[in-house]
């Protein structure tokens, strides 16, 4: 009996390229899988649009201190002519004692332009500042989206590479149990091997089929999930490229990252909260002017008329709030514990980091000895895989043990894989952590 194995070659094939054109399918590397999510992802999008917002209530705030022209007209026609009540002394009658009279006429009309200009309001300046703060807030909250779209993307990806070379392995052990099933059938056709030793290859690999299936429907519902970030539609066909890189240790330069900067942002927000708050207290002075005209009518003969008259006027109004129940005071106590409160939470997000990157390069660095680890154990159990096989073409080894070898085998390659699974993804944190997730696709 003959036997070839097909172990030998599995961890040089792993590190391989092995990916292969569909011909209506993209080969997608994850350089352009995060390209295209970045710009096609539906969230993303949404982000933009806040951005544009947020510029659009920038020249609101700003557009408070243009004047203001206001057109006004009204006209009214009186049923009853308002009374006035007027001293009877004027006339020469006695003290204390009045007669009403009506003055006007039943029609007026009023039309006229009304300019004003804010001189100085402390409000409308904080607003701006604040439109400002905020802008920079929905910048850092756009690039946090960026960020996670990149680490749901690359994740997503190492998740499709690493079932692709499940699958591989899974494709390599059916084929080699089929082809022991079929030399062990020829072996029992001439009564030199137990029906039983037939009957457990084959179940041995109806189980591996069954593994492959779902190894596949896993590796579908990733490549789904991957289009669905990226913004693709679920018809899309794409193939990504199936090689695993990686670099061992790589080291990544400190920066902040965007959680600490939303909160220093957040901090800065709060602080021009409680000098808008502080100067709400001054005065505020605004120009003002009118210019128009007003027109009076009388409709009964023989004295019928209507006749215009121009009014204009200018002036400056000053405001100062002179007592409002300290309902500012209490707004500002309030301000400061926010503040206080948002000083901590910077301090807790440092320390949190920290603590964060020292785990996550814990992390990497065990993953990557046992990557070595179970890469020797693959070379290994290829060698007592072939040596158990040959041992039972002279009879020296029973099928048991050839069983037992390609489980152990088995074994080490989806540890080997599992590793590589937490390495990249152990690799993966620790860039979000560092602040270099953005320089991803770089690499």
């Amino acid at each position: 009996m003959k036997l070839v194995s097909i172990h030998k070659h599995v961890l040089a094939l792993l590190l391989s390229l092995l990916a292969f054109q569909v011909a209506s399918a993209q080969m997608w590397s994850m350089e352009q899988c995060i390209d295209t999510a970045l710009v096609a992802n539906k969230n993303l999008q949404m982000g933009r649009n806040n951005l544009e917002m947020v510029t659009a209530k920038q020249r609101e705030a700003k557009a408070n201190l243009i004047p203001k022209l206001t057109a006004n007209a009204d006209y009214k026609y009186f049923t009853n002519i308002p009374y006035q009540l007027l001293p009877l002394s004027i006339f020469g009658g006695p003290e204390g004692q009045f007669k009403e009279a009506q003055f006007g006429v039943p029609h007026n009309a009023n039309a006229n332009l009304q300019l004003t200009l804010p001189i100085y309001n402390p409000q409308l300046y904080g607003a701006i500042e604040t439109s400002k703060v905020a802008a920079d807030f929905t910048t850092l909250q756009y690039r946090k989206s960026e960020e996670q779209i990149v680490f749901e993307v690359s994740n997503l990806y190492y998740n499709a590479v690493i079932l692709h070379h499940q699958m591989v392995f899974a494709d390599s052990n059916l084929v080699n149990v089929q082809k022991l099933a079929k030399n062990l059938q020829l072996l029992q056709d001439q009564l030199m091997a137990k029906g039983t030793d037939v009957s457990k290859l084959q179940l041995q690999a109806a189980q591996l089929a069954t593994q492959r299936a779902l190894l596949e429907s896993k590796y579908l519902q990733i490549l789904n999930a991957l289009k669905f970030v990226m913004g693709l539609p679920p018809d899309h066909t794409i193939e990504i490229d199936h090689r695993i890189v990686y670099t061992n240790n790589a080291e990544y330069n400190k920066s902040s990252t965007i959680d600490i900067q939303l909160a220093e942002m957040q901090y800065r927000m709060l602080t021009r909260d409680l000098v808008t708050l502080r100067n709400s207290k001054l005065p505020s002075l605004s120009f003002f002017g009118t210019l128009g005209t007003t027109g009076y009518g009388y409709d009964k003969q023989p004295n019928a008329f209507f006749k215009l008259y121009p009014i204009g006027f200018v002036g400056i109004q000053a405001s100062y709030p002179l007592f409002n129940g300290t309902v500012t005071q209490r707004k500002i106590d309030q301000k400061r514990i926010e503040l206080e409160n948002a000083d901590l939470q910077v301090a807790y997000l440092m320390d949190q980091n920290a603590m964060q990157i020292a785990n996550a390069k814990a992390q990497r660095q065990a993953t990557q000895r046992s990557i070595e680890t179970f890469a020797l154990q693959i070379q290994l159990s290829q060698t007592i895989y072939a040596q158990t096989v040959l041992q039972q073409k002279q009879g020296l080894a029973t099928l048991t043990e050839i069983l037992l070898a390609d489980n152990a085998l088995r074994e080490s390659q989806q540890g080997y894989l599992a590793a590589v699974v937490e390495y990249l993804k152990a690799d993966l944190e620790l860039k979000k952590l560092t602040g270099n997730i953005s320089t991803q696709k770089a690499n």
